[in-house]
């Protein structure tokens, strides 16, 4: 069979075409950057056999899927043909309706497979990540709701074998946090993580309530891809750093040493500050981190010309009307406002456990969805 193939035509059915032209088109384009990789003369630049060979490896597992997806269409061809076939014997024909049964559901199967490769990944899928958890609307109540969202994050990281370490926080004396921000690193987390960003609301009796009455606070969550060096270059002089003493809460000294670094990149105004940590260069390097990763999200930002939302584009105002998920103590319920779904097992998912997963899982999979969507119709065009 040649690229041109000729399922693709009366004997395909409609929503199948289109697939088999797009899969075509990458077959294609794979086989020109298959010769080029092969030709001397062609790859005599050193940078091109990388760019060349890089490109050639993404589209290799699509091709390799389309040439099997191909020879199972034809097989179901010759199935279909043989159980229709009137001089066909009795037993003959049982044998080609079971095969193209079982054809039948390889084909959804590797339909499934090709639809998620053709998905464009997300540049950061593999980076490590920020992970930023800010008291909203709610006063106490929303800096304790803070530190539940970051004791859940980071059981969740340690059930999924990522690392994570506290880069910068601001705890209050009753326990909770009005800033707290996580890195969390390992291959595929923010890929899991990245649709945690948005307003999460929390309804339930605060501690302090003596009346039993319901509080709504609103916690807001962003997750920011870490930058590497190579993604952003920061001119030092264009730095301002100061030291101080870090304090714990109220205001109590934990040491007497000037180990606090506070970070203001003067063109951007950005200010990150970091005192987790006791020695001095330790929190300047955490600082540092955060800052390239803030300062790469306002240039992703400008290139989709959404500058004026700075960092509300993940995180908006902390109102309780902007809100992606909703925490009912109550009534055991979460609710996530993007899918539309209710899970009754809030104590598991505070815990970071299967509940959690089943969340994220659903978010890859509408999103994805969505994707999916968008290549279809701009094939359609």
């Amino acid at each position: 069979m040649t690229d041109e193939n000729p399922l693709v035509g009366a004997t395909c059915p409609a929503r199948v075409a289109p697939l088999l032209e797009k899969l075509a088109g990458i077959k294609k384009k794979y086989d020109a950057l298959t010769e080029q990789f092969s030709d001397p003369r062609m790859m005599a630049n050193p940078s091109d056999r990388v760019r060349i060979g890089r490109e050639r490896a993404q589209l290799e597992e699509i091709a390799s899927q389309y040439e099997l997806y191909k020879d199972l269409l034809h097989q179901i061809d010759e199935c279909d043909e043989m159980r229709q076939d009137t001089a066909v014997e009795p037993e003959l024909k049982e044998m080609a309706q079971l095969e193209w049964a079982e054809c039948q559901q390889k084909k959804q199967q590797l339909e499934a497979c090709i639809k998620t490769l053709l998905i464009p990944k997300g540049m950061f899928d593999d980076r490590n990540l920020f992970l930023e958890i800010r008291a909203g609307t709610g006063g106490d109540e929303a800096a304790l709701f803070a530190a539940d969202l970051m004791r859940m994050y980071m059981k969740f990281a340690e059930r999924r074998g990522f690392k994570f370490e506290i880069m910068t926080s601001n705890e209050i004396g009753i326990g909770g946090f009005k800033e707290v921000i996580l890195g969390i690193s390992g291959r595929g987390a923010f890929r899991s993580l990245q649709y945690e960003s948005g307003v999460h609301r929390v309804q339930r009796v605060p501690e302090t309530e003596a009346s039993g009455r319901i509080h709504t606070s609103t916690v807001t969550v962003a997750v920011l891809p870490e930058a590497e060096e190579v993604d952003v270059q920061i001119d030092q002089k264009e730095l301002r750093i100061d030291t101080f003493c870090s304090s714990g809460a109220g205001g109590q000294s934990v040491n007497t040493t000037y180990s606090a670094v506070r970070i203001t990149h003067i063109p951007s105004g950005l200010v990150v500050s970091c005192q987790d940590e006791r020695s001095q260069l330790k929190n300047r390097n955490k600082g540092m981190r955060v800052l390239r990763s803030r300062l790469m999200e306002l240039e992703i930002q400008k290139q989709e010309s959404e500058i004026s939302k700075n960092r509300r584009s993940q995180v908006g105002t902390g109102e309780r009307s902007e809100k992606i998920r909703t925490y009912n103590f109550k009534e055991n319920r979460i609710t996530d406002h993007r899918l539309n779904i209710s899970l009754y097992q809030l104590p598991a998912i505070l815990e970071g456990g299967a509940g959690l997963d089943e969340l994220m899982t659903a978010l890859i999979a509408w999103d994805e969805e969505k994707k999916f969507e968008n290549i279809n119709q701009a094939s359609a065009v």
